[in-house]
């Protein structure tokens, strides 16, 4: 089906022992329901595309490329590099199980959604997410343009090098958080791991909460209040730290930095 349009497909399969690719590459308009695709490449430089009740298996690399206004609901996304350099793709309501999701995509939005996968939306901008359970390693890293809410992150090495992020209402469990990151806000959140935030730029923390927050906030440009306790700080760079604890404030003499920032404990007075 090369580069054909207008298509309605229903209850069909894509499978077989022979080997197949690029089903529907080059095509416009389509509608596929209830179909099971097995093979790779199916859909390319698609443009206009809804994908209702499919399922895409392990054997379907590299499903979704160069396409765009892509809608996909109740829905199973199983290959490798699943959806890459699209843009307008809407999610809601499917399971992801795909290394190396997203891919440098733009106008991403998904809301009820599960996605496991390593490195998921590299390099990916203008994206807003809604009811999503993600996990994996090195997510969102070079993102530009993102809002995630009521959500739950379990990913080490998230955010790094992002740009404008805002995350509400959510918790982000992983070690390493948001590293040389610049205009991220976290709101309401629960951060959980070690040395988190660390040579940021533009940092803000409201009401937020840690677990095993140590060594935090290193060389960073930080505005932070912060619900409960810290085990440590290290070397801010400048701005101001507001928590109920603070384990230990660590200020060292080879710091890169003369630290100018504000640091108080609540519960302590200091």
């Amino acid at each position: 089906m090369y580069g054909e349009h207008d298509l309605l497909l229903k209850n069909c399969s894509f499978d077989g022992e022979e080997d197949g690719e690029s089903a529907l590459k080059e095509s416009a308009n389509v509608s596929l329901e209830k179909c099971f695709f097995n093979l790779r490449y199916p859909l390319w430089h698609v443009d206009t595309v809804r994908i209702t009740d499919c399922e895409m298996s392990e054997k379907c690399r590299a499903a979704l490329w160069y396409s765009d206004n892509i809608v996909i609901s109740d829905s199973v996304l199983g290959g490798i590099k699943a959806l890459r350099e699209c843009r307008n793709a809407e999610m809601k309501n499917v399971t992801v199980n795909s290394p190396e999701f997203g891919w440098k995509d733009a106008g991403i939005k998904a809301e009820n959604c599960k996605i496991q996968g390593e490195y998921p939306y590299f390099l990916s901008r203008d994206i807003y997410f809604k009811n999503i359970e993600l996990g994996g390693k090195y997510s969102f890293q070079y993102t530009e343009n993102v809002v995630i809410e009521n959500s739950v992150l379990n990913t080490k090495d998230a955010f790094w090098h992002a740009k404008n992020v805002t995350v509400r209402n959510s918790v982000v469990n992983g070690e390493y958080l948001a590293w040389y990151s610049e205009g991220l806000t976290l709101d309401h959140c629960k951060i959980i791991g070690t040395q988190p935030l660390c040579y940021c730029k533009n940092l803000k923390l409201i009401d937020c909460e840690t677990e095993g927050a140590d060594l935090a906030f290193e060389y960073s440009d930080v505005d932070a209040t912060i619900n409960g306790g810290v085990i440590s700080v290290k070397n801010p760079k400048k701005g101001k730290i507001v928590a109920d604890e603070i384990g230990e404030i660590i200020l060292t003499a080879d710091s890169k930095y003369a630290c100018d920032c504000e640091i108080k404990s609540r519960n302590s007075g200091r």
